[in-house]
């Protein structure tokens, strides 16, 4: 049982819904812990497929809790680095993916942000870490940052230019500027646009289509690569594919792609965990 989300498996996806819906699900301390369980439960159980991450009523996440920002504006510089959402400093080696937000990248399996309302402040990192993002007209997209006297948070300044490019993404975090959904989908914030009532059937229908067709080892490898060889140039990123493409050939996977598209049928891919 959780305080802060909704957590639910109805094969093949996992769905985890922010429910603080009367503070627009809100950002909380415990909220954060909650998602990365039911994170870690989702990848490790063998049923599901693909994660839906939305959240209730009208909003998906309005940023930090209003409150916590209150409380770290009336404190003491030394002491603002002891606040629940502010994570400790590290001296030493950081992962590329041990951070607040992109933890969510090295889930193994596809990690979909139904876009459903405003996703503001500390709630725009946290939705760029999702592998994709579906929204509606509804969607907005503003960065506050600058408007709240601080700077972009957890790996934003490394995951929008990414995205929409150096330019566009100093605009948004300079201007502060709502973006919605028809533009969020030509910047490249979303990946799909959809009518309100279809956004949770559509991402459950995008899973269950990758269910019936793909390989759920060749994707949590493929998610691998793609994020990891970000950080590396085109020749190590070649040399990589080239080894893991070699380890493909030894897995079931390919036996079974292989033979279903030779005898004209679906795939019968077994599950991550099986």
């Amino acid at each position: 049982m959780y305080d802060d989300i909704l957590y639910e498996v109805e094969d093949p996806v996992a769905t985890i819904t922010l429910n603080r819906p009367d503070a627009l699900n809100a950002w909380t301390g415990t909220m954060e812990r909650e998602i990365h369980d039911a994170l870690k439960r989702a990848d490790a159980d063998s049923s599901v497929v693909g994660v839906v991450i939305t959240g209730a009523g009208r909003g998906f996440c309005a940023g930090a809790d209003m409150n916590t920002l209150q409380d770290l504006s009336s404190r003491e510089p030394s002491e603002a680095g002891d606040a629940p959402l502010v994570a400790p400093v590290d001296d030493g080696q950081v992962g590329d993916f041990d951070g607040r937000f992109p933890s969510v990248m090295a889930i193994s399996k596809p990690v979909i942000a139904a876009v459903n309302g405003a996703v503001a402040g500390m709630a725009y990192p946290f939705s760029l870490c999702c592998d994709l993002r579906v929204g509606t007209e509804n969607s907005l997209f503003v960065t506050a940052f600058a408007q709240r006297g601080l700077v972009a948070e957890w790996g934003l300044s490394w995951m929008l230019p990414r995205l929409v490019g150096p330019s566009v993404a100093l605009d948004l975090l300079f201007s502060s500027r709502r973006v919605k959904g028809t533009e969020a989908l030509e910047l490249g914030l979303l990946n799909y646009l959809v009518e309100p009532d279809e956004l949770l059937p559509f991402c459950r229908s995008y899973i269950e289509n990758l269910a019936a067709t793909s390989s759920p080892a060749s994707m949590a490898i493929m998610k691998q690569q793609v994020y990891e060889q970000l950080h590396k140039g085109l020749g190590q990123a070649e040399l990589d594919s080239q080894r893991l493409m070699v380890e493909s050939f030894n897995r079931p996977d390919f036996a079974e792609g292989v033979k279903s598209f030779v005898e004209r049928r679906a795939p019968q891919f077994p599950r991550l965990g099986d």
